[in-house]
């Protein structure tokens, strides 16, 4: 036999769905959203198709280097001259920043100003080294540095990013291009910049693996932007590799956005 509910319970569970009834013939009660959507599933296309097995093209997934002669006093990014940075990769690759090196396209505008107009800083004057930024982008608990330095002559910018391993400074992100706008999101910088089609521009995230210790490109995109001005840039090519990325190719620089912010 169920056990017997005390009256006063009922007398209140009675009142309750009473105003519950009346509320659902009040204006404010629920209505229909119409019709759900059938869920399309994916369909697979040509599926005798033969499975790559390598690819066709090097975009360097991977940019993973040790620096040479650049110390990190304390492993302390903070602590090493970001133009002392540049000028490391300005010396372990002097064809690319000489004029009729044979790498293809050069920046020695960019050597030389390093050498000469740096001495006050990164943004003094006429160096072309950004502004750096610091963040813990490896999930190590420690500042990891995001690089950016001008490649001139050209509209073009160098993104970097460094972190220390075992006492060494190590480069972990490479990629060059033109620039509208870099944003830090965890563990990811995305980078984003223009496309011939107007009203559109290249979106590239670049996220920290653990497995490969280094920052891949996870998100490759063109997305719509609010502006209908066709903007003028460079073809869109591989900076450090000479065939051409599926659909970017080029690098982006912290100092480009301030949705980076200094910490």
């Amino acid at each position: 036999m169920p056990p017997r509910r005390p009256r006063a319970l009922l007398a209140v569970l009675t009142v309750v769905l009473g105003a519950a009834l009346t509320a659902c013939g009040d204006t404010g009660s629920l209505a229909g959203a119409g019709p759900t959507q059938v869920a399309v599933s994916p369909a697979r296309l040509w599926p005798k198709l033969t499975p790559a097995s390598s690819p066709a093209y090097d975009i360097d997934e991977v940019e993973r280097e040790v620096v040479k002669g650049v110390s990190v006093p304390g492993d302390d990014l903070r602590k090493v001259d970001p133009a002392e940075i540049v000028r490391a990769e300005i010396a372990a690759h002097p064809d690319r920043y000489k004029a009729g090196g044979k790498s293809g396209e050069t920046f020695p505008d960019t050597a030389r100003l390093v050498r000469d107009a740096c001495g006050q800083g990164p943004e003094r004057g006429r160096c072309p080294v950004l502004k750096p930024y610091y963040r813990d982008l490896t999930g190590d608990g420690h500042d990891d540095l995001a690089l950016g330095f001008r490649l001139l002559p050209g509209p073009m910018t160098a993104v970097r990013v460094y972190t220390v391993d075992r006492h060494r400074l190590v480069q972990i992100m490479k990629w060059e291009d033109a620039v509208s706008a870099v944003e830090v999101a965890g563990r990811s910088l995305v980078l984003s910049s223009p496309s011939d089609l107007a009203r559109y521009e290249y979106r590239l995230e670049w996220t920290w693996d653990p497995d490969q210790k280094a920052m891949l490109l996870t998100h490759d995109e063109m997305v719509r932007t609010g502006s209908g001005v066709r903007p003028g840039h460079p073809a869109r090519k591989p900076s450090s590799s000479p065939a051409p990325s599926p659909s970017a190719s080029g690098s982006a620089s912290p100092s480009a956005s301030g949705s980076a912010g200094e910490r």
